[in-house]
Order: C-alpha cells, then sequence, then structure tokens
C-alpha cells in the first residue's frame, strides 16, 4: 500500500510555491535531483491549475498529492476544471511565451497523465523514478 500525503492550497498564484515547498519537505532524504525534479514538477501543475483553470477563480483551491512506493513518488495535482484539455506544446512555436509546463513535466516524469474527476475537476499526475527503479 503507498504511502500517501495530501494538502489543499487557495487558488492563487503566490500558493505554487507553497506547494513546491510542501512537496519539497515531503522529500527531504531522497536524492537531490527527484527533490529538485518534483518541485518542478508540482510548481507547473499548481501553475497551470492557477492560470488554466478554475482553481484561479475567487474562492478556488487546489489539492497537492503526493505519493510514496519502493519504485516511484507520484505528484498529483486537482484543480477544479477549466475548458481547455491539457496538452504537451511543440517547442517550435517561436511566438508562445509560455505553454511548455507540461514537457518539462515530460521529460521530468517516468511517466503522466490526466484524469477527469467525476465532479468536473481533473487530476494531472506524473511518477518519478526513485533509486534504483
Amino acid at each position: 500500500m503507498p504511502k500517501e500525503w495530501s494538502r489543499i492550497f487557495p487558488g492563487q498564484v503566490w500558493q505554487v510555491a507553497e506547494a513546491r515547498h510542501f512537496v519539497a519537505a515531503l522529500l527531504e532524504g531522497e536524492l537531490s535531483s527527484l527533490v529538485e525534479d518534483a518541485v518542478l514538477v508540482v510548481g507547473e501543475l499548481a501553475a497551470n491549475a492557477v492560470r488554466h483553470t478554475r482553481s484561479g477563480w475567487y474562492r478556488g483551491w487546489f489539492l497537492v498529492i503526493v505519493g510514496f512506493t519502493d519504485d516511484v513518488v507520484r505528484i498529483q495535482v486537482v484543480d477544479q476544471g477549466g475548458d481547455e484539455e491539457p496538452m504537451v506544446r511543440s517547442v517550435n512555436a517561436p511566438l508562445d511565451q509560455g505553454g511548455r509546463g507540461l514537457l518539462l513535466v515530460s521529460a521530468c516524469a517516468k511517466d503522466w497523465g490526466v484524469k477527469d474527476r467525476p465532479a468536473g475537476g481533473r487530476c494531472i499526475w506524473a511518477d518519478l523514478a526513485r533509486v534504483g527503479a
């Protein structure tokens, strides 16, 4: 059975840094490269939740869940849903200044995906390999 910790954050931009601190504290003692990747991943996913979903609206929120197994650390960010589907953007689009967060997530993660939630939100998850996995 995996160990799991979670925390709800207000859907405000400055809470993205709090989500990164939360994950870094949970990963204390892991390899620094895993901690760095996890902090980057949760930062990108939380920022997307606040910028692109109803989580960034008045009284919005996002939920960060961190799960541990012997092989992976799973980072999940549950948001309140939005009109657009999350997608990896092309690095060849010079006019776009943003939109490459999921490209970074896919580069760091062993695997990642999106799950729609019955109540209308969605969960974006990423599995990061632990030592020897």
